[in-house]
């Protein structure tokens, strides 16, 4: 059997699909491989199954110029921890799980917009520390969601999956930004300039992450954005800089933030969480016991692929 490390603990479900096909090694640890462990990854196993943080990068490659392990089936849509083209000049496949993703993510996105707009992580938090002293016609008022217009940077899957639900559960006007023309968004949408869907009154940025996005959202892109507008993350972290969106907030430039991902995480600035108009989840996008579990059968029926010689259904560096 060939040798399969697995960097994270996944659902048991996953666990025995990929024990029927490999032999196994589960790190059951929460915390990134380190540099030895990810040049370990590749000397030591056939396969590897990493997932968000473990930084697959060109450096690492070049540590092991003749890796055993012969392909990357990376447990998540997002792979910018993983340099793919260094992945490919080195013969590992990269693949990972898109569509698995989509709904939760979008879930999660609603969460933020109406959780900021209405401040709901604030009244539950006044309530829990005993402060609540009884409803009043002014208490913690809020902006208003229905109708309202929505901006979103990245019409792919989730950006889509985000529009629908907020034009026909909200009656919200969608506006979108996308860098290639996007035909059919399938719904009532218009796609115009990023500056204009920045101006939006709820900004939702929904990209892939990697050096063509990181740092898209600066300074220079909020303040495009107008004081009362929303902003929210569910994309990559590093796709935002973090100190401009830090800034934004303190100098009341924008409104309030929600966000599922950060820069430099699990490190969360001290800024962001003494912000009470920011609402912070620790990057619960996929967190649903079902999606995890076919997020981690499409990362396995890749490996799969791969052993039995047939062609990899996600690959992202053919």
């Amino acid at each position: 059997m060939q040798k399969l490390l697995i960097t994270r603990r996944l659902p048991d479900r996953v666990l025995d699909a990929a024990r029927a096909r490999f032999d196994i090694t589960l790190r059951d640890r929460t915390d990134a491989l380190s540099a030895e462990e990810l040049r370990a990854a590749l000397r030591d196993y056939d396969a590897v199954l990493p997932t968000l943080g473990d930084r697959f990068q060109a450096d690492v490659f070049a540590d092991v110029p003749a890796p055993r392990a012969r392909i990357l089936a990376n447990f998540g849509v997002g792979y910018n921890h993983i340099d793919a083209e260094a992945a490919k000049a080195a013969g590992i496949p990269v693949t990972n799980t898109p569509g698995a993703v989509t709904d939760a993510t979008a879930d999660i996105a609603l969460s933020l917009i109406l959780m900021t707009a209405r401040r709901l992580g604030e009244g539950e938090r006044v309530l829990r520390a005993g402060k609540w002293e009884g409803w009043g016609p002014v208490q913690m008022l809020g902006t208003h969601v229905t109708g309202k217009r929505l901006g979103v940077i990245g019409m792919g899957r989730i950006g889509k999956a985000i529009a629908k639900r907020c034009h026909y559960g909200f009656d919200m006007e969608v506006v979108f930004y996308n860098r290639s023309k996007v035909e059919d968004p399938g719904m009532p949408a218009r796609q115009v300039e990023m500056a204009e869907a920045l101006a939006a009154d709820f900004v939702v940025v929904a990209v892939p992450g990697g050096k063509a996005t990181h740092h898209l959202i600066d300074a220079a892109a909020l303040s495009q954005m107008k004081p009362s507008g929303i902003f929210v993350n569910i994309s990559r972290g590093d796709v935002v800089e973090e100190s401009a969106l830090v800034a934004a907030l303190q100098e009341g430039r924008i409104a309030g933030a929600g966000l599922d991902v950060y820069e430099f995480e699990p490190k969360v600035p001290s800024e962001l969480m003494a912000l009470e108009n920011v609402t912070l989840l620790p990057h619960l996008g996929t967190a649903c016991l079902e999606v995890r579990e076919n997020m981690g059968m499409m990362a396995v029926a890749n490996l799969i692929a791969h052993l039995d010689g047939q062609p990899l259904p996600n690959q992202v560096n053919p």
